[in-house]
């Protein structure tokens, strides 16, 4: 009994930590980065804990999540991605946390800020948020006296001169992401007044445009499923061209060395066009309490200190989340061509927040192969994709 004193202090904190389950999408590289700040976050304070586990890749992750709904046993904090974000909120299921933000750090850029609002409302804080590269094959762009595109028209042009006999000018993957970065870039939107856009004029010209290169045979289309051999088309020289979050190429170089110089360029876009802020967030689920949603906004202000946000964007090339990383990011930020790719920051915009698009987009995609890879019309596919979605919203 003479022990019990001196447990009882040890008893006393155990009893009064908060543990927060987190379950989070971060693969490598960024891993490492996320894991030392919950290792770092866990050992400097003792009021909160987080228990990490990784759940897949993001459709994976959304999968799991629903099923744990389902089951009533879901994580207290999740790393939402951001199309998924909006339906959590609309459904109840993610917590507001703007009563939890106050005296943030001024520095905060107020783009990735707005990724994580829903209806003007805090939903989510924002992890990594990233804009699209229009990646290409430097060595491949010499030869044939070629400069990086920075007009549609121009990316039509290289793809036909890069093509070959053996190879393709431009791989293009047929997921939702990568259709609504062209829309976005060509003004457009994917859903309007909360319905359905995909017969807009700018969704129209977008897929006419793949159509085309398709059709002429300066372009190769690749589906969700073959994801994996749009990149090996890339790597092994049997494509040229490509559109990717700039969060792709350190995932690459983390596991292979390449054979040639990667460039990579800003998405062409039309004056009044955007770009998609794409990425994640992390959100607080509903049946989580204060302690819980105080303690996940903590490890996120831990997460923003300046010095580990520039190893963070360093390894995942994710956009600075402060303007006091940059400090730490000169050499990486002064680079031109990743200068020039960051810069379209200014002209982001989060690529989802209608709720009703994470319900819909199966019907786009199912258009998009349809058109890319059985020679579908562009309007016809995208028109039989409109009415399935206004029929599944009725």
């Amino acid at each position: 009994m003479r022990g019990l004193p001196a447990l009882l202090p040890v008893l006393s904190l155990a009893l009064a930590q908060t543990v927060i389950p987190f379950w989070h999408t971060a693969g490598p590289p960024g891993d490492r980065v996320l894991e030392e700040a919950i290792r770092s976050f866990n050992a400097g304070q003792n009021a909160y804990r987080l228990e990490a586990r990784y759940v897949g890749d993001y459709r994976e992750a959304g999968v799991k999540l629903l099923a744990a709904l389902r089951s009533g046993r879901p994580p207290a904090l999740f790393h939402a991605e951001l199309s998924f974000l909006p339906r959590l909120a609309k459904e109840g299921l993610a917590l507001p946390l703007d009563a939890y933000l106050q005296d943030l750090p001024q520095d905060l850029y107020p783009a990735p800020l707005k990724a994580g609002q829903v209806g003007g409302r805090t939903y989510g804080l924002p992890l990594g948020v990233s804009v699209p590269a229009l990646y290409y094959n430097k060595d491949a762009f010499r030869a044939k006296g070629l400069k990086p595109p920075m007009t549609w028209a121009e990316v039509e042009r290289a793809a036909e001169a890069l093509t070959s006999r053996t190879a393709k000018g431009m791989v293009i993957a047929t997921d939702v992401w990568s259709f609504n970065a062209i829309v976005m870039s060509l003004g457009g939107s994917l859903v309007k007044d909360g319905l359905p856009a995909f017969t807009s004029k700018e969704a129209v010209e977008a897929l006419e445009m793949l159509y085309r290169m398709v059709q002429k045979g300066h372009a190769q289309a690749r589906n969700l499923a073959e994801a994996q051999f749009a990149v090996a088309d890339f790597l092994r020289t049997k494509a040229f061209m490509g559109i990717g979050p700039t969060t792709a190429l350190p995932v690459v170089l983390a596991q292979t060395a390449l054979p040639f110089q990667v460039g990579y360029a800003p998405l062409p876009r039309v004056p009044g066009g955007a770009v998609p802020l794409s990425g994640a967030v992390l959100v607080v689920l509903k049946g989580a309490g204060p302690e819980e949603a105080r303690g996940a906004v903590a490890f996120w202000r831990h997460f923003l200190e300046p010095k580990r946000q520039a190893d963070w964007v360093r390894t995942t090339w994710y956009l600075p989340l402060r303007r006091a990383a940059e400090a730490e990011l000169k050499d990486f930020l002064q680079e031109p061509e990743r200068r020039a790719v960051f810069a379209q920051v200014e002209a982001a915009r989060p690529w989802s927040q209608d709720p009703e698009l994470v319900v819909w987009y199966g019907y786009l995609e199912e258009a998009l192969e349809k058109s890319l890879k059985q020679g579908v019309k562009p309007r016809v596919a995208l028109e039989e994709a409109q009415k399935k979605a206004l029929a599944a919203e009725r």
